[in-house]
């Protein structure tokens, strides 16, 4: 067993460019005392048609464009304001969860909200990118937790990964069959769809389920090209909802508006002021029970606007999970690219919808306080294009919010199954023909594992009805937690590993250049991101606070909601018992072997050897006009958009 004081196992060094990798062999006077099984990064991908491997077919676009298309918006619960049949419909954070936000903490609280969540969030992907850059390993949010934190936390995180992303699909599925239930009717204007109001939910709910489950099961060739263009149709619509609120905020007022004169800073004036001062406090059924105003009512409805909007980010992190899938595994410049773009994709465009959509409507909009009809009627964005004489964009929007949420299912299917294969990969998926069949993958795809996970969804099925669908979002919303501890444990890994790279310099006996290796001062070392340790310590103790502090609303019902009690906080319970149960497995009931296992382990590190950065403008000549610059000027914005 590993010991408290880490064991510094000194690592093999890959070195990548030009697609040639050498190895340098380090003295043999080091021995592994617990070895995992990790791939160097120039295994050959061999694509067998059938077999236990999956295929590295998948280059950067793909791989950042599943990230974007995949995150999970998904609110999973409305602290004040849904009505009962809406909480339990999880739709899109930013496209139907924002008025929520806006109307509990204010317009340029919201604001602040998406801004300090996104930091928080960006700070957690730039540990998991500069850790998996420089050691590519499959799986890194379950492998780098067992090598530097405990085997155990490994297990824990990997079954809480699974269960979350399995539970968040299932989901999905509901939000989908519940956004095609559209209807807006405000006494001016009357939209609705027929066919999702004639049609049972468990009809749509099946057809989607059926949809996800199959396109999961296409090559992951086929799978990567469809969710680029996944991606691309949500970053072209959020990119054109950003230009149309802002046209909407200043344009003269089409005939047919609500209102006469062009917006401006009208909702960010008096009387509706820059954060919301008083909160209300709602009962299980959506009716106020008393409101509490001034420094606490403003302090109340930015928390509970942080904690709606964190899970809006959810999700992020499926960046690392392409990393089995990666044509490029061993390139550095790939996942730190993907990092980055995915980080800055998001918070952008997130930060700036909120922002113009916040200038168009009001935070005592009627249907942002427990109106409306429909999951759709609640979206700040369909109350904007209505209100300003555009009511045909809203059925177009409503069709992106049921695309939207498709899409994020389909994701969520294909991170909860490759999570389950390669917990079968590592043997911790119970008896040997259950682990046997779920390692068996067909054209690179893990059928079984899709299937098994294709059953968990089936609990999207609850969704139909009232008492079980609320307890569908009340599940959701554990799961939702359960990503913020896996948030938790990636920053205290990456404190860890900071550490290890320390004591490397400091007690190994690598040479001048192998200890070159870990220096992130070196020009050469893949992914820098300036102040990591710090932003670490930030996400660690941001997540933290989340964690302890998401289940606030409970307390301030008369009487004390326990059920919403205990969905908040049993996944903090069910991570303590995985982590017991690795422990009695293993050791019994010996409680003075339960000492941290890991490994510390730093092999199969890679560097780039190139002197040019992926992402970093370096303009040739001297003269800024010139054709080269122009070219590189235009290979550079290409690099960050594709």
């Amino acid at each position: 067993m590993d010991h408290e004081k880490p064991e510094v196992v000194m690592p093999q060094i890959y070195e990548y460019g030009d697609g040639e990798n050498t190895r340098s062999t380090l003295s043999p006077d080091f021995e592994f005392a617990h070895e995992p099984s990790i791939e160097p990064p120039n295994v050959e991908d061999r694509r067998e048609r059938r077999g236990e491997s999956l295929w590295r077919v998948l280059n950067e676009r793909h791989i950042s464009m599943i990230a974007f298309s995949g995150y999970v918006p998904t609110p999973p619960f409305s602290e004040q304001l849904l009505t009962e049949n809406d909480c339990r419909t999880i739709g899109n954070g930013l496209f139907l969860g924002s008025g929520t936000s806006l109307a509990v903490a204010g317009p340029g609280g919201a604001v602040l909200c998406y801004i300090i969540m996104g930091t928080v969030i960006s700070s957690v992907i730039s540990c998991l990118g500069e850790m998996t850059s420089l050691m590519p390993v499959n799986a890194p949010v379950m492998e780098f937790p067992r090598r530097f934190l405990d085997r155990g936390v490994g297990f824990a995180v990997g079954w809480m990964y699974w269960f979350a992303y399995a539970i968040l699909a299932a989901d999905e599925l509901v939000a989908v069959s519940n956004t095609i239930k559209f209807r807006y009717d405000d006494g001016k204007t009357f939209l609705n769809w027929k066919i999702g109001e004639d049609v049972d939910t468990g009809v749509w709910i099946s057809v989607f389920l059926i949809l996800a489950i199959a396109i999961n099961m296409f090559p992951v060739k086929v799978f990567g090209e469809l969710e680029y263009v996944f991606g691309c149709i949500k970053i072209t619509f959020i990119s054109m909802l950003i230009v149309l609120m802002l046209i909407i905020d200043v344009m003269k007022p089409r005939p047919n508006a609500y209102y006469t004169q062009s917006i401006g800073s009208k909702y960010w004036n008096d009387p509706y002021s820059f954060f919301n001062p008083v909160y209300k406090v709602m009962d299980e059924s959506g009716n106020p029970q008393r409101t509490i105003a001034g420094t606490a009512g403003i302090f109340l409805g930015m928390w509970t606007s942080i904690i709606h909007v964190i899970f809006s980010y959810v999700g992020m992190d499926i960046i690392a999970a392409t990393a089995a899938e990666s044509k490029k595994l061993a390139d550095a410049e790939s996942m730190k690219m993907g990092a980055r773009k995915i980080s800055l994709r998001i918070i952008t465009l997130y930060v700036f919808a909120m922002l113009l959509g916040s200038f168009v409507v009001p935070r005592d909009h009627p249907f942002l306080n427990g109106g409306g009809q429909s999951v759709g009627s609640h979206s700040i964005f369909i109350i904007a294009v209505v209100e300003a004489g555009l009511p045909s964009a809203a059925h177009f929007f409503n069709a992106i919010f049921v695309f939207s949420s498709f899409t994020c299912a389909i994701n969520s299917t294909y991170v909860a199954s490759r999570v389950l294969y390669t917990l079968a990969l590592q043997d911790q998926t119970g008896p040997e023909f259950i682990t046997k069949r779920l390692r068996q993958c067909r054209s690179g795809v893990p059928l079984r594992a899709v299937g098994a996970t294709g059953l968990v969804l089936l609990v999207s099925f609850m969704g139909r009805t009232g008492t079980p669908g609320q307890r569908l979002s009340e599940l959701a919303a554990n799961c939702t937690v359960s990503c913020l501890i896996l948030y938790v444990i990636i920053c205290a890994t990456y404190l860890k590993f900071f550490q290890t790279l320390a004591d490397v310099k400091l007690y190994g006996n690598a040479s001048e250049a192998q200890a070159a290796m870990y220096d992130r001062d070196n020009p050469r070392y893949p992914y820098k991101s300036h102040g990591q340790w710090l932003k670490a310590c930030y996400g660690l103790i941001a997540c933290t606070l989340l964690v302890i502090f998401n289940g606030v609303g409970p307390f301030l019902e008369h009487p004390f909601d326990t059920r919403r009690f205990v969905a908040s906080y049993i996944g903090v319970c069910a991570f303590i018992f995985l982590i017991l149960g690795y422990k009695i497995r293993k050791h019994g009931f010996r409680v003075q072997d339960w000492g941290p296992e890991r490994s510390n382990d730093l092999r199969n590190t890679i560097q780039t050897n190139s002197d040019v950065r992926v992402g970093r403008l370096e303009l040739p000549d001297d003269g800024f006009f010139t054709r080269e610059n122009a070219r590189t000027f235009v290979r550079w914005v290409w690099v960050w958009l594709k």
